[in-house]
């Protein structure tokens, strides 16, 4: 039996890369592969970690071998691990790479693994040049991009910096695959009764953890503007903020929203996800730079039509006009876009949504994932 180790985020740490690792883990056991999650004891320090908490509520998954072992400031323990991996000798590592900070960690471990001269490392890449730049990035990418054999990313902002670090890496560009482990759709007034939310309402959705880069600022400006302000339209603020929530606070009380916006600002865990998705007419992403969003593959699983700004790999995950609206990168043109959603009937984006989920399998990208390592030579 072929065995494969993904290393990256994993229960109990909580948010998208932890539900990523594991759908990911379940459908390499359905293809038959021996599969481990290697995950973090130790993820973040502290002052690094902009949330409440890095770890979950949520019971462990059921069926999955998760090996909590990783620290990521402690040198020794990558010796450890790197020398762990070696001597396992699994065919395959995928590793997640999101935040260069982790460049030392895994590149350290990796490179250890690697000594076997039988594992093959492909590398899932989310960002290489981070969203909040920090010292040492420029470093700690220079460190860590080497030791993969293949990478694959799923933007072209992100092919571009892997590129940039990188010019002769092989890689793949693919689109993130859909997110379908978070239930079946919810009844929309069952959803927003669960929710406690007015049930005959218009509401749009804003999902995820709040970030500068994501543009709920843009968005409140949009529902201060008077096309939207003299509307029926509420907005959902569903998640935690990872940076102060003051200045938010503020401008929505300077702009006199309050009463358009319905706050659900903590963090959502995995069994309520389908609650929120299903809750909505249409969700929102206002983003000021974007690489890729796993909130669109959310979106298309709960069959839910999207606006987006025409940043990063956004406007090609979400035709416009198919599956929903893409619009310039501005609180503007986001009011004109919500706005002209709600013009149409509400299923005039049903078929493209359906169409364009039915290429966002796990296993299309699995399948993809394994095409690439079979093309690396050991």
């Amino acid at each position: 039996m072929s065995s494969v180790v993904i290393v990256g985020p994993a229960h109990p740490l909580r948010g998208g890369l932890a539900s990523f690792d594991e759908r990911l883990a379940r459908e390499f056991q359905q293809k038959g592969w021996d599969t481990t999650l290697y995950t973090f004891s130790l993820q973040y320090p502290g002052f690094l970690f902009p949330g409440v908490s890095q770890f979950s509520d949520e019971p462990k998954p059921e069926n999955l071998n998760i090996q909590v072992c990783i620290n990521s400031i402690n040198p020794l323990n990558w010796i450890k691990i790197g020398l762990r991996l070696k001597k396992e000798a699994p065919d395959l590592i995928v590793v997640r790479y999101w935040i260069p900070f982790m460049g030392p960690c895994l590149g350290s471990i990796l490179r250890i693994a690697k000594r076997n001269n039988k594992t093959k490392v492909i590398c899932i890449a989310d960002n290489i040049i981070p969203h909040e730049k920090r010292p040492g990035d420029s470093l700690f990418n220079t460190y860590f991009l080497p030791v993969p054999d293949a990478f694959v990313v799923m933007g072209e902002s992100v092919k571009n910096a892997l590129l940039q670090f990188k010019p002769e890496a092989r890689y793949l560009l693919t689109d993130h695959p859909l997110y379908d482990n978070f239930g079946e759709i919810v009844d929309k007034k069952e959803a927003r009764k669960y929710l406690n939310n007015p049930v005959d309402i218009k509401l749009v959705l804003f999902f995820g953890f709040i970030r500068k880069y994501k543009g709920l600022d843009w968005l409140l400006d949009a529902f201060s503007s008077p096309i939207l302000k003299t509307s029926d339209i509420h907005l959902l603020i569903a998640g935690e903020f990872y940076e102060d929530s003051k200045p938010y606070f503020e401008q929505i009380e300077k702009n006199q929203i309050g009463n358009k916006i319905l706050l659900h600002t903590h963090f959502i865990p995995d069994s309520q996800v389908k609650y929120y998705l299903s809750a909505a007419d249409v969700v929102v992403q206002p983003y000021k730079n974007a690489t890729q969003s796993g909130v669109t593959p959310l979106a298309y699983h709960f069959e839910r039509p999207m606006i987006v700004t025409d940043v990063g790999a956004l406007a090609r995950l979400v035709p416009d006009n198919v599956v929903g609206l893409v619009c310039k990168p501005d609180p503007e043109s986001i009011a004109m876009a919500i706005k002209s959603f709600f013009e149409k009937d509400p299923a005039y984006f049903t078929t493209g949504i359906r169409t364009g989920k039915m290429k966002l399998s796990w296993k299309t990208f699995v399948d993809k994932i394994l095409a690439l390592s079979n093309d690396i030579q050991k």
